[in-house]
């Protein structure tokens, strides 16, 4: 338990020092059609840096949040161009949300920074979204073999808004109702639900910001 309680407050201290008092950029969508709390959104293509960690929710996201952190905060190498040999690091804007996704049926719904469960009951995939000014051939290698760079085409979400907690329950709750709003839209949901978290841990809860996604 203390152990937990330190990794928590580890990961909210990186995320405090490195969070400037103003907006952070969110991944490019546009709002299909809007009727609060549910929207349907056309995402443009993004870059992620994922990790898969092994955990419970709790564990897996204090060590999937150090890694990638570790990742944007500088440990990295810069690729060489025509004007530079790779020699630095740099460091990567933060953006939001960070979001968990559990990758198999197997699993319930539980939170993101983004977490998928992939190939055990204990594995997750988290992932941030990189700057927009970035691309594939731009960003910095990272150093971690654990972090992986991904591009992801354009695509498109059925998004729940909620405030407060977002724990197993009210998680699991809200997904039940976006799925019941499509299926009244006729839509399909494809893969597994995403949370997305807008802020840090000790933010009040009735200012929270968090989304349930699924892909259609």
């Amino acid at each position: 338990m203390v152990k937990r309680a330190r990794q928590a407050i580890i990961s909210s201290l990186i995320f405090l020092v490195s969070t400037p008092l103003m907006a952070l950029e969110e991944p490019k969508y546009t709002v299909i059609e809007s009727a609060a709390p549910f929207e349907l959104r056309q995402y443009a293509p993004m870059i992620i840096a994922e990790v898969t960690v092994e955990g419970d929710m709790s564990e897996a996201g204090s060590k999937g949040f150090r890694l990638i952190a570790g990742y944007i905060f500088g440990k990295n190498q810069v690729k060489a161009n025509a004007s530079n040999d790779a020699k630095s690091n740099e460091k990567i804007a933060m953006t939001v949300p960070v979001t968990m996704e559990p990758a198999s049926e197997k699993i319930a719904m539980t939170a993101p920074v983004t977490m998928e469960n992939q190939a055990g009951p204990n594995q997750w995939r988290m992932f941030f979204v990189m700057p927009s000014q970035y691309t594939l051939a731009t960003l910095p290698t990272p150093l971690s073999p654990e972090v992986k760079l991904k591009e992801i085409p354009a695509h498109r979400k059925a998004v729940i808004s909620f405030t407060g907690f977002n724990s197993q329950e009210k998680t699991q709750e809200k997904t039940a109702e976006l799925k019941a709003w499509m299926k009244s839209k006729n839509l399909t949901p494809l893969g597994e639900p995403q949370l997305a978290r807008y802020n840090p841990p000790w933010s009040i809860p009735f200012l929270r910001r968090n989304e349930v996604m699924l892909d259609y």
